[in-house]
């Protein structure tokens, strides 16, 4: 039998064909403490342990789904967001780094103010209404989504990590969401962004796995979402209340072109740790 260490170095060689050779690596990591149900220092504690015949035989069917190019966080089940550990199936968006940034100058903003009141739109595995209610004490949180898939997948996220978000089923293109009117301080939303033109550039293995639904906007309609989401918030919006906005690094000045027609102030572009223009903040008069 193998010992963890040989394991996780096999695991590693059959991964590096398809991602660089660190990638190929940190992924072998994360799969043998997923199967083991360790951490990265009690993985490496046991590295010269032998592998049982189980281990062997999980690690493989892990392979084989890494091998189709399925994405990691799909075939363990899980994804790290903001120090958080979310269940994420093919019917939500993986979490990503970009949007612990969007969600951390929500924080910043409104973590001296109690009984803040919020509004996700478009919440996926609830990543980022969980995340605020558990950062934020006393705030009351919605998180809102078009796929009862989704929504789920967020609800067994919030009673897993025990808290509590009220959460809405509707269509925000046909519907605007049951909250009372002129109550909110702020709605935050990821909506998608990517146009269809774009879909040769991305990765197989968010083009092949991920829902679309979540993604893609119509060629000639980029900023359908912000457009709606932003006449939507006028009425949800307390004076005073703010937008915060993913988007696309493409549609970063007219975002704030249309917000600016739309009648909200201090407008402006933020950038990610990478340096592309990737949040904007709006602020309703």
């Amino acid at each position: 039998m193998p010992t963890v260490e040989a394991l996780l170095a096999q695991l590693a060689a059959q991964l590096e064909p398809l991602y660089e050779k660190p990638e190929a690596h940190t992924m072998a990591e994360w799969v043998l403490e997923h199967a083991l149900g360790v951490g990265r220092f009690e993985l490496l504690q046991r590295r010269r342990e032998e592998a049982s015949e189980e281990l062997e035989a999980q690690v493989h069917q892990y392979l084989e789904q890494l091998l189709r190019q399925e994405p990691l966080q799909y075939v363990l089940g899980e994804a790290s967001f903001y120090g958080r550990e979310f269940g994420v199936t093919p019917a939500v968006l993986i979490p990503r780094p970009e949007t612990e940034e969007l969600v951390q100058r929500v924080i910043r903003t409104y973590q001296d103010q109690p009984q803040v009141r919020l509004l996700d739109i478009g919440t996926g595995s609830g990543c980022i209404p969980i995340t605020l209610v558990a950062e934020l004490p006393g705030a009351q949180v919605w998180g809102l989504d078009v796929s009862l898939e989704a929504l789920a997948i967020a609800k067994e996220n919030a009673q897993k990590l025990g808290q509590p978000v009220a959460w809405l089923h509707q269509d925000i293109l046909r519907e605007v969401p049951a909250v009372a009117s002129q109550s909110l301080d702020a709605v935050i939303s990821n909506p998608p962004y990517v146009l269809e033109e774009e879909k040769d550039l991305m990765r197989q293995n968010v083009l092949a796995f991920e829902p679309h639904l979540a993604l893609f906007v119509p060629n000639e309609d980029p900023l359908l979402f912000y457009r709606r989401i932003a006449g939507v918030a006028q009425q949800l919006l307390k004076p005073g209340g703010r937008l915060f906005f993913e988007i696309n690094e493409r549609f970063a000045q007219a975002t704030i072109d249309m917000l600016q027609q739309a009648g909200y102030q201090q407008v402006e572009a933020h950038q990610d740790l990478r340096g592309k223009e990737r949040m904007v903040v709006a602020l309703w008069r």
